[in-house]
């Protein structure tokens, strides 16, 4: 059995939460799961460019973490009764071992880096602004709706993670940094 992709119910601009309340599309809530699923979807690119196991592994995880944080910004919270999985302390463990264990083999950073050097880090760089947004979008919803604590740190984290993973690509591939000199 098969199912439409089109329901033709957003037709007019609206669209439904989890629970069952309608929305405009252009809703503070639409627009910060949907930003999420634009994050993942560069993390795919970054992913599908690695060659590296352990990396691909990782970014999978991540990708399944930021669909957890779609469902929870999905759902109305006071009207849905779904289930939906949440996210762990084990969540932001994982990610500050991940930039701990890369931060060893990187030389100290000395300066701001402007973005590139290759086309992998550059996309990291991309992937790091987008969840910056998602993380400004997310706190701002929380201001006028219930969104946990815990989604807010992720993001934080997961931006410094992707700061860090384009300077490991890059150093792994021996390129070269380009540190940010202010004109004075």
């Amino acid at each position: 059995m098969s199912f439409k992709i089109y329901t033709k119910t957003g037709d007019k601009g609206e669209t439904s939460l989890i629970g069952g309340v309608r929305v405009l599309k252009s809703h503070l809530r639409i627009e910060s799961y949907g930003t999420i699923d634009e994050l993942n979807s560069y993390l795919g690119i970054i992913k599908d460019q690695t060659t590296d196991q352990h990396r691909r592994e990782l970014l999978y995880e991540i990708q399944d973490r930021l669909f957890t944080i779609g469902s929870v910004l999905a759902s109305d919270p006071e009207k849905s009764k779904m289930k939906i999985p949440d996210l762990h302390e084990e969540d932001l463990t994982l990610l500050e071992k991940e930039i701990d264990l890369m931060n060893e083999s990187l030389p100290e950073l000395r300066s701001f880096v402007l973005p590139g050097g290759n086309i992998v880090a550059s996309h990291c760089h991309v992937a790091r602004c987008i969840c910056r947004r998602a993380e400004r979008m997310v706190v701002l919803l929380q201001a006028s709706s219930p969104v946990p604590e815990m989604i807010v740190i992720y993001l934080n984290r997961l931006s410094d993670f992707l700061f860090v993973l384009s300077r490991q690509i890059l150093h792994e591939s021996k390129g070269e940094e380009s540190p940010w000199r202010p004109r004075l």
